[in-house]
């Protein structure tokens, strides 16, 4: 990972809280949640056997990730 990308996700984790210490993000990147962007409006959505653990994801919308970390990893970084 660059300096401009580690730059990029401490100013996303400076302003947000995360239930669970960003640990996708203490772990390098290797502990994430499953996901992958449907529709034409790039929505993230988690495919975890149990979604509802997480905070940052909305149910209403069908599963959708809200998380802002997450949302960029997966987007900037194809993870």
């Amino acid at each position: 990972m660059n300096e401009k990308t580690k730059k990029e996700i401490e100013e996303i984790v400076g302003k947000m809280q995360c239930p669970r210490d960003f640990r996708c993000y203490q772990s390098g990147l290797e502990t994430l949640c499953k996901a992958k962007t449907v529709g034409t409006n790039d929505l993230l959505v988690c495919l975890e056997k149990e979604p509802l653990k997480c905070k940052f994801v909305s149910v209403k919308r069908g599963y959708v990730c809200e998380c802002p970390l997450r949302y960029y990893i997966y987007l900037k970084l194809n993870k």
